[in-house]
């Protein structure tokens, strides 16, 4: 059985003319997509701007409906399920943001803001829910003062750490990363990729990997899938992407990779 399955997936913004109101531009985000991943696999999701990518990880999360389509959790169906109704899954399938500072409540402590999904769902006293909270912060890399630290006093890095300890504190199956390291330079982007790696061993994760990186989906992911236009045009396997490109779309997103050495550069523009 399959973790999370699309199917037929489309989502339509835009209004028909009524009355005296003037009609809107009907723009397909997504459009009639497929896909299906498997539980603790790495799926990377990449595309140029505009593709389709945040809305989609924001249908997979049930956070918007589509406008046809299903989406399936463990093979069930729960498009149409109400806000409370979502509550039964909605712990197990969590979220990282690309700027995790503008997610967090400015007035909350590090750990007021790993707690408040404890809390919400009930888990324990405020000790058990302490305990966890520290237990989480060790399982990001971080020591137990940071619990007392607010937002403001963390840098990005750190920033970046709470965000997948937040998502990771009620132990969910699947995380969708939404360009969650395009803010740091590229050693903390190594660091927090092994990062994910290891928690999803520890723990059992699945994730969706939304990046314009492409180096990074090579290495982290199992499976990337393409987005144009709010379809998958290709898919390959992570490390069969950069050499085994077929769709036109997929090579001009690997020929505009920047070619960081000179002298090869040099070399790619005489072509």
């Amino acid at each position: 059985m399959y973790l999370l399955e699309a199917v037929g997936l489309s989502k339509v913004y835009g209004r028909e003319g009524r009355g005296f109101t003037p009609a809107l531009q009907r723009v397909a985000a997504v459009n009639h997509l497929s896909l299906r991943l498997k539980p603790h696999e790495n799926l990377g999701l990449v595309g140029e701007s505009g593709s389709g990518k945040s809305t989609l990880a924001r249908l997979l999360l049930g956070l918007e409906r589509p406008s046809s389509g299903r989406v399936l959790y463990q093979g069930t169906d729960f498009t149409a399920w109400s806000l409370s109704e979502m509550r039964r899954i909605r712990d197990k399938l969590q979220v990282v943001f690309q700027n995790s500072l503008a997610s967090f409540n400015p007035m909350f402590t590090v750990e007021q803001i790993i707690g408040e999904p404890l809390r919400n769902y009930g888990m324990g006293n405020a000790r058990v829910r302490r305990e966890r909270v520290a237990e989480t912060l060790e399982l990001v890399g971080l020591e137990g003062r940071y619990m007392y630290r607010y937002p403001h006093e963390l840098s990005g890095g750190q920033q970046q750490r709470i965000g997948i300890a937040r998502a990771i504190a009620l132990r969910p199956e699947l995380i969708i990363c939404d360009e969650p390291f395009s803010s740091l330079d590229a050693s903390l982007r190594m660091q927090m990729t092994n990062l994910l790696q290891e928690l999803k061993a520890q723990l059992g994760l699945a994730y969706i990997f939304i990046t314009h990186d492409l180096s990074v989906v090579s290495r982290f992911c199992d499976r990337v899938a393409v987005m144009q236009q709010g379809q998958i045009v290709e898919e390959q396997s992570g490390v069969g992407l950069m050499k085994q490109a077929v769709h036109p779309y997929t090579k001009r997103l690997i020929a505009s990779v920047p070619v960081q050495d000179p002298r090869l550069r040099k070399t790619e523009d005489r072509k």
